[in-house]
């Protein structure tokens, strides 16, 4: 017999492996199986695709991406502690389940990979933002990946789905709603997590469009809503100086007022903008 009817527990592996979550690594365990299956079914119908899970710790979401039937599971982990019962997971469901160990942020899981790929992960907190950033601005577009769905504080969760002129609304709002349809799939409470965290939490799922909602080009993008949300509070024609010697000139041409404040300006905009300045930096090379 194989699959979830052969593992015991999730409690009982945290026991016997003496699973204590690490704060140094962001570890926040979802041992609900019922909660894990719901998550796993907000990607969809993964009979026919790969799936990439980042941090799986004991394997609670693992277990329930490969009993929804993911043709294969690739998961990155690096506390060894969790090796031995994620083999565990692999033995039930042979051939279904690839271990990778080392860190998120440095291995690349592509070559172990076979499109269509889905990612899903309750993100470890402390990566789960740089991670994201990542995965949504890769070199080329269409990216690897068909979706993610992912784990995060529901403050986070709050700012990739922010419009324009809300508090939340910034740098992770603009980039996700460019080349993505984002929208908060579930929420969950502290009690769901062992430890239990000091805030709620949220899944989000990311639908990639083809191409990006606006023409713009990706690192001049980037580097023009990281500038201006990184002084919010200044008017864009003092927060954007640095990028172009008459910025005003270029805010005008792009049609945004000068006095305007980066809260209050939307995606279409940001990516007119960016394209001005691309072609004021290519005309005057």
């Amino acid at each position: 017999m194989n699959g979830p009817d052969t593992l015991p527990p999730l409690r009982a592996v945290i026991a016997a492996h003496q699973l204590s979550a690490r704060k140094t690594l962001g570890q926040n365990f979802l041992l609900d199986l019922n909660l894990t299956a719901k998550i796993a079914r907000q990607a969809g119908d993964l009979r026919a695709a790969d799936v990439l899970e980042i941090g799986p710790g004991p394997g609670g979401l693992t277990r329930a991406l490969l009993a929804e039937g993911a043709r294969h599971v690739v998961a990155v982990e690096r506390d060894k502690r969790c090796l031995a019962p994620l083999a565990e997971i692999a033995a039930a469901w042979p051939g279904r389940l690839t271990v990778l160990e080392g860190d998120a942020l440095t291995l690349d899981a592509q070559p172990h990979l076979t499109p269509p790929v889905h990612i899903v992960a309750n993100l470890p907190y402390n990566v789960g933002t740089e991670l994201l950033i990542r995965w949504l601005t890769p070199p080329a577009w269409p990216p690897f990946w068909q979706s993610l769905t992912l784990m995060f504080q529901r403050e986070v969760a709050d700012r990739i789905v922010a419009p324009p002129g809300s508090k939340t609304y910034g740098r992770l709002s603009l980039l996700a709603a460019w080349r993505t349809t984002p929208r908060i799939a579930m929420t969950l409470p502290p009690s769901a997590f062992t430890p239990p965290p000091k805030v709620r939490s949220a899944v989000v799922l990311f639908e990639r469009l083809e191409t990006p909602r606006f023409p713009a080009e990706a690192k001049v993008l980037e580097r023009v809503v990281a500038q201006a949300f990184g002084q919010r509070r200044k008017m864009l024609r003092a927060a954007l100086k640095p990028l172009s010697p008459d910025i005003e000139a270029v805010l005008r041409e792009a049609g945004i007022p000068p006095t305007a404040r980066a809260e209050e300006i939307g995606l279409e905009a940001f990516c007119r903008l960016a394209e001005v300045l691309r072609r004021g930096v290519s005309s005057g090379s």
